[in-house]
């Protein structure tokens, strides 16, 4: 198939596109590179299967030729990212979506939003199932990214309602790998490269808020079954087994055996005191769950960093 993968020189994106170009298809990445980093697919370039366009599309996008399936994934994505660059999140996650949605019904095409988590908010139901409403702040700090994804889904149920467009909706959960940015102001990136510079490794709070960290192939795949499903309602993919930050970081220390200490910063604003997937759903009608283990997945992670870290002290 022809497809169009938006914010594919990011994180999950980049991936994304090596994995469908694995599968056989042709894949147009489009990404502006406010966040994403070219040289996650630069070995992809001289793929005939393979096409970059950088733009940003909030603006309009032209696709020449046949596509298939539209994937939208551009966005900020981490706190970091969506602090600093506040009007484009909320504008990638507004008009991003309406010029994505109006490419794939132009070219009738099935659509897929790269939704998330933050959708729910600071969660008072735990684990947070697709039928949860959430518990958002919209003029908090965090609301830019937040409410700029549960419009996105608003926008796409929209269409697929009055236009019958096929859609796919992922909520995906806190996932981590290789690719990841050094300064990504995550939780996992954060510990780890603190941890190999045996700096002091920083957790906000108290440290006993949880997260459910999934390992970047599992994602992958979850999202590939569910962009080739017929379920045009949300499903929730993530790594069900719950862990505190003072948990992830006493692991990153044991694995990096670091001489880091573990240090205390207050919390920031809005910052979600649970984060765990109900992902029944995705057992069910995707036949899917996370495979990698925590620690195996963060072996790999902590491994990427630092071959890494020695190709650019190598240049």
């Amino acid at each position: 198939m022809n497809i169009v993968v938006t914010g594919g020189a990011g994180f999950i994106g980049s991936h994304l596109c090596d994995h469908l170009i694995k599968k056989g298809h042709t894949v147009i990445c489009i990404d502006n590179l406010i966040t994403g980093d070219i040289r996650n697919i630069e070995h992809l370039f001289d793929n005939e299967r393979f096409q970059f366009i950088k733009h940003d599309v909030t603006n309009y996008i032209y696709v020449p030729g046949k596509v298939d399936i539209v994937l939208h994934f551009a966005s900020p994505a981490s706190p970091i990212d969506y602090l600093k660059y506040p009007i484009p999140t909320l504008k990638v996650g507004a008009l991003g979506t309406h010029k994505t949605l109006g490419l794939a019904k132009e070219k009738k095409a099935t659509y897929m939003l790269a939704s998330t988590s933050e959708v729910y908010g600071d969660p008072q139901v735990n684990p947070q199932p697709e039928s949860y409403w959430g518990n958002v702040n919209p003029v908090g700090p965090r609301g830019v990214y937040d409410e700029a994804k549960r419009f996105a889904e608003a926008m796409t149920m929209a269409y697929h309602r009055y236009h019958r467009i096929p859609v796919r909706i992922a909520r995906i959960f806190n996932t981590y790998g290789p690719r990841m940015r050094k300064d990504d102001g995550r939780a996992i990136p954060n510990f780890i490269t603190q941890a190999l510079a045996n700096k002091p490794i920083t957790v906000y709070g108290d440290g006993r808020q949880t997260r459910s960290f999934c390992y970047i192939i599992n994602m992958i795949e979850g999202i590939y079954r569910l962009l080739f499903s017929k379920i045009n309602q949300p499903i929730n993919l993530g790594n069900p087994e719950e862990i505190s930050l003072n948990e992830l970081a006493k692991m990153i220390y044991k694995l990096t055996k670091t001489k880091s200490k573990i240090v205390y910063k207050p919390l920031p604003v809005d910052d979600p005191k649970v984060r765990h997937p109900d992902i029944r759903q995705a057992k069910k009608y995707l036949h899917w769950t996370p495979k990698i283990s925590l620690e195996e997945g963060l072996k790999k992670t902590i491994q990427w960093f630092m071959d890494a870290d020695y190709r650019r002290r190598k240049s």
